[in-house]
């Protein structure tokens, strides 16, 4: 059985999305990098909010379907897929920001349930109160996301132990984690298996502290035990993203000890 490769990026913003702030950072740009490191499939997943979708805050109003087409048609190269996606959000009411309809267009969807950072959008004070309302709120997020209507084989859960999850705090980051029930996670990832959503490997997430491996790769322990499918997100926003990733995607690969049995296939 061969080992998972990092030959794909499904995670990958451009100019287009507002917290990139680097001019050059176009599709030709991201298909550059695409070529420079061998990959075969990738996706632009820019941040997006349907504008059919009520309830927007002002920071992704100027982000919807019109905005991230700027992009379109992609690039193109012999040997590489580039696909359209995007990442969208849920708020504090656990609305998506990506109708059902819409989602037909789109090749891949990425859906963050960590951006806890975005207080009175998609958390509230209240739910970010400690690491035990946090993880609460970790798994009421997956959970509600699971129970919609949605198209999974072209779902993917994004950075899952996100450092966003408790900003600029990386002990109560870990105790947050820590706290989330393990009989939970069994749960969610089994259903997420059963349902056929990707679970994100983010290189963020992969670049864990050799104290905090155990903590921070339990949910993708669980999630591989239960049988869940994975990929690799760079969530690059700028070209100095763009370098020097593989090595972390191949430390978290080995330390999960995944197969290309374990990896998701975008269709």
């Amino acid at each position: 059985m061969s080992n998972f490769t990092f030959d794909h990026d499904f995670h990958i913003h451009s100019r287009l999305s507002s917290c990139s702030h680097d001019p050059e950072q176009s599709p030709e740009q991201i298909l550059r990098y695409a070529e420079r490191e061998g990959l075969k499939t990738i996706v632009l997943t820019d941040h997006f909010w349907d504008e059919r979708v009520p309830g927007a805050s002002k920071w992704y109003s100027k982000q919807d379907y019109p905005h991230i087409c700027q992009s379109k048609p992609l690039p193109q190269s012999e040997g590489i897929r580039f696909l359209f996606g995007c990442e969208t959000e849920m708020d504090k009411d656990l609305t998506l920001g990506c109708s059902r309809e819409l989602m037909e267009e789109l090749d891949f969807i990425l859906v963050p349930t960590t951006h806890f950072h975005m207080t009175n959008f998609t958390m509230t004070e209240e739910m970010l109160a400690t690491p035990e309302t946090r993880a609460e709120w970790w798994v009421r997020r997956i959970d509600a996301l699971l129970s919609m209507d949605l198209p999974f084989h072209k779902i993917g859960l994004a950075h899952m132990t996100c450092p966003l999850i408790w900003k600029g705090d990386r002990e109560k980051l870990v105790a947050t984690v820590n706290a989330i029930p393990e009989y939970e996670m069994h749960r969610l990832f089994e259903k997420a298996a059963k349902l056929g959503m990707g679970i994100e490997l983010n290189v963020c997430d992969m670049r864990y502290k050799d104290s905090e491996r155990d903590a921070l790769l339990r949910p993708y322990f669980i999630a591989k035990a239960e049988g869940c499918k994975f990929y690799c997100g760079s969530d690059a926003h700028t070209g100095n993203e763009l370098q020097n990733l593989r090595a972390w995607f191949e430390r978290g690969i080995e330390d999960l000890g995944l197969t290309e049995d374990d990896k998701l296939i975008i269709k």
